[in-house]
């Protein structure tokens, strides 16, 4: 059974900065894929950021384009979210999802997620 773990939110003011873990266990994190979302109260969760398994290629929203940058190590079994210049619109519960295919946007195409870890930003 794979199990997506994710740490390291809070509450930090904008500006700031945070990086966020992913740990991944019960299969080997060199296969996946792994992707970062986001979800706001009342919103649709929302893409942030890819990495292809091997790190070799990233993808980025447009919001956090500049800001945000995603990094795995396969030998650690851990992928992170480096957070910078946060914003409030930044605020969400980001959750870490991993699949078997190639990198996407589309969160239906994750095959497993985390259980999420909340970040705020306040202004």
């Amino acid at each position: 059974q794979v199990q997506l773990v994710e740490s390291g939110g809070g509450l930090v003011q904008a500006g700031g900065s945070l990086r966020l873990s992913c740990g991944v266990s019960g299969s080997t994190l060199s296969i996946y894929t792994m992707g970062w979302f986001r979800q706001a109260p009342g919103k649709e969760r929302e893409f942030v950021a890819a990495i292809s398994w091997s790190g070799a290629s990233t993808t980025y929203s447009d919001s956090v384009k500049g800001r945000f940058t995603i990094a795995r190590d396969n030998a650690k079994n851990t992928v992170y979210l480096q957070m910078n210049s946060l914003k409030p619109e930044d605020t969400a519960v980001y959750y870490c999802a991993a699949s078997y295919g190639s990198a996407s946007r589309f969160h239906q195409q994750y095959n497993y997620w985390g259980q999420g870890t909340q970040v705020t930003v306040s202004s």
